[in-house]
């Protein structure tokens, strides 16, 4: 295990921790929200009540409503990187790290409202009428090379079938190892269950929804989301009130050190500005997923009258997952002061 650490801490050297990945994923947000003029905040009231049916139509086809999408895809969203996300990243890069965390998710609003209007617009509709869509698909259709005689190169079918494989195995990474991870080492601790047993336990169970389809999977999400989102919100709600003398210097501490860094305290190692805005993109992308392709898998079995309509929808999730969640569990830390300890594990 040590050895499969060591080479991921590696690849997060390379990958997460370039100043490449900080330009690409902010700068491909930019530009589309130059672009498009601000759609997350001109559109932000038209996607609520998008979420709400208001344009619903009986005709529209799909598997799933826009809430049912939108709850399957912040399921895969709210979790590890909303609470231990954020927790190392303000540990690493101070609080100004949890700033730079609310701008990537305003920014990957914009993106992920491009990814998922593509996707739908490019889904396939099968013959017994499932739908099948994600950037997989979009890929294959649109990647390809035309050379002058003609011809058609399918570099879209390679590209996309890169992308699926290299996204199965990032789900493991991001999705279900860390989750699984975290709920094992929980019950262990509190109630001494060993972690196979917790883990074998949580597997059957989420092999009876998933079994079930895109259909069921939408099913229990809009009924679990909600509530999970609410008794967290609670919680942390609770933690703030009740450390509410924090709470105006942790603001200050996360603004006046955005351009400063943070100096040395306890065991805090202090933080650059670089480095607090490298953390802060790295773990908004963990926590939101914005530019990486699962939210448009979730979200092309929807139904909608056209495809930019549920990438409106799209777009709420960034500011649910990081902009409310995320502010939560950062000042829920922040607040209490448990940031300066330095921890093992």
């Amino acid at each position: 295990m040590q050895k499969i650490n060591d080479f991921l801490v590696m690849l997060d050297g390379y990958i997460g921790g370039h100043p490449w990945f900080v330009i690409l994923l902010l700068g491909t947000g930019i530009f589309f929200t130059i672009y498009l003029r601000f759609p997350q905040f001109r559109f932000f009231r038209h996607a609520i009540d998008i979420v709400r049916g208001k344009y619903d139509h009986h005709l529209d086809v799909g598997d799933t409503s826009h809430f049912q999408a939108l709850s399957t895809a912040l399921s895969g969203t709210v979790g590890t990187g909303n609470i231990a996300g954020v927790a190392l990243a303000i540990h690493l890069g101070g609080p100004a790290a949890l700033f730079w965390m609310l701008v990537t998710a305003a920014i990957g609003m914009c993106t992920k409202m491009v990814e998922v209007t593509i996707s739908h617009k490019y889904r396939d509709v099968l013959p017994d009428g499932t739908i099948s869509g994600g950037p997989m698909y979009y890929m294959k259709k649109r990647l390809n090379i035309r050379t002058k005689s003609g011809k058609i190169i399918r570099t879209g079918a390679v590209i996309g079938a890169f992308f699926a494989v290299a996204t199965v195995l990032s789900s493991f990474g991001t999705g279900s190892l860390p989750q699984i991870n975290s709920i094992s080492n929980a019950v262990f601790s509190t109630f001494g269950i060993n972690h196979i047993i917790t883990g074998a336990i949580l597997s059957f169970v989420l092999a009876l929804i998933i079994i079930g389809g895109i259909k069921r999977i939408a099913r229990v999400t809009e009924k679990l989301v909600p509530g999970m989102a609410i008794f967290y919100f609670i919680g942390a709600i609770l933690v703030i009130a009740t450390n509410y003398q924090n709470i105006i210097p942790s603001i200050i501490a996360i603004f006046s050190t955005v351009f400063t860094g943070t100096a040395a305290v306890g065991g805090f190692l202090g933080a650059s500005v670089a480095f607090a805005i490298n953390r802060g993109v790295n773990r908004g992308l963990f926590s939101n997923e914005s530019g990486q392709g699962s939210a448009p898998i979730a979200h092309s079995a929807a139904r909608a009258p056209e495809p930019v309509s549920e990438g409106l929808v799209a777009l709420l999730e960034p500011f649910i997952d990081t902009i409310i969640i995320c502010s939560l569990t950062g000042l829920t830390i922040l607040t209490s002061g448990v940031w300066h300890e330095k921890v093992d594990n």
